[in-house]
């Protein structure tokens, strides 16, 4: 492993799952709303108003959103190792960045960025709990300190059926569980956001926030936890998370599809049985515990055949790419799921 100095873009080796540079077009934003919130009660009220006034819906409920303001990230420190590094185009930043789903600050791509601005990263406790030997309270300075940081360049696919290429930042959630000591009865592992309606508008109530029951919560087996590709990302980009992304930190799992990589974490609690999961919750005809990205597998309202690749492109230029299995990780995680049904396994 080498120390980086700067962004580069020249790669001495490829690892097995990564893409050609011929297989990513970059194109323009998917800037779509989330297809689940027009068939889901109270949920479907929101999808259903006109984006220029759905933007400002924190206003009809009393609620006057901030003038976005920039947040204030910080450069890391941290290592490239080159098996983690993919030839392929990133995903240019500002699209990283304002193409979003976090409906804790609501329902349209673009409310993340506009309402996360004032969000506070200070105080935070991430607690580690459950079924270990040594329960953990981290703090933010913890979060970016206890570990040695790697930069690791993944990709990310939305169920939604867009995708992006992010120089996430940040160390392995295996490290952290054998730092809190998993016990030999355990079997899954939960997580949990952060719950603050006041910071967080889109928790005031299922309306506001896409149907969902907060606080969110996400969980994965002990062996999707303790493989090697399971990210606990405190950065992107070289630098801090902004909040909009998840700020301060958040697991990435990018064989799997992106709401399993759930953002601003406070809790991690090791369990002998499998977790409740907020979308599963919220519409288990469509949304799986496991959630592996599968091109063979349609969602019951699109195909997942293939996907947009987010880049520069304009609105109209755009074309698809075809989806992999496992988001392309299959040769480190399909022996994860020997024996399973994939095709019930959404």
């Amino acid at each position: 492993m080498t120390t980086k100095k700067a962004f580069s873009k020249g790669i001495q080796q490829q690892a097995s799952w990564q893409l050609k540079d011929n297989q990513v077009t970059p194109e323009a934003v998917f800037n779509q709303r989330r297809h689940i919130v027009k068939a889901l009660g109270l949920g479907a009220l929101g999808a259903s108003i006109p984006g220029y006034v759905q933007a400002g819906i924190f206003d009809l409920f009393g609620d006057k959103k901030p003038q976005a303001q920039p947040f204030v990230t910080q450069g890391l420190n941290f290592t490239q190792p080159q098996i983690y590094q993919a030839q392929q185009a990133l995903t240019p930043e500002n699209k990283v960045t304002r193409h979003n789903n976090f409906y804790e600050f609501g329902t349209s791509k673009s409310d993340p960025f506009d309402n996360a601005q004032h969000f506070q990263v200070k105080p935070w406790t991430l607690q580690i709990d459950g079924l270990v030997d040594n329960p953990l309270t981290l703090d933010a300075d913890d979060l970016t300190k206890m570990f040695a940081l790697e930069e690791r360049t993944y990709r990310l696919r939305c169920v939604e059926a867009w995708s992006m290429v992010i120089p996430w930042v940040g160390f392995p959630l295996a490290s952290l569980l054998k730092k809190a000591g998993v016990k030999a009865n355990a079997t899954h592992v939960a997580f949990e956001t952060l719950f603050d309606p006041e910071q967080m508008p889109g928790q005031k109530s299922r309306l506001m926030g896409g149907g969902i029951h907060y606080p969110y919560v996400e969980g994965l087996t002990i062996a999707e936890a303790m493989n090697d590709l399971s990210l606990m990302a405190v950065g992107l980009y070289g630098k801090t998370l902004p909040p909009q992304n998840g700020a301060p930190i958040r697991l990435v799992v990018p064989w799997k599809y992106g709401f399993k990589s759930i953002k601003s974490v406070v809790r991690i609690r090791v369990m002998d049985k499998q977790p409740p999961t907020s979308w599963n919750q919220l519409a288990p005809h469509e949304y799986g515990f496991y959630a592996n990205v599968n091109p063979q597998v349609d969602h019951p309202r699109w195909s997942q055949a293939s996907e947009r690749s987010i880049g520069e492109g304009g609105l109209f230029s755009a074309k698809r790419i075809e989806t992999q299995m496992f988001n392309g990780y299959g040769e480190q995680v399909a022996h994860l799921y020997k024996g399973l049904d994939l095709t019930k396994n959404y």
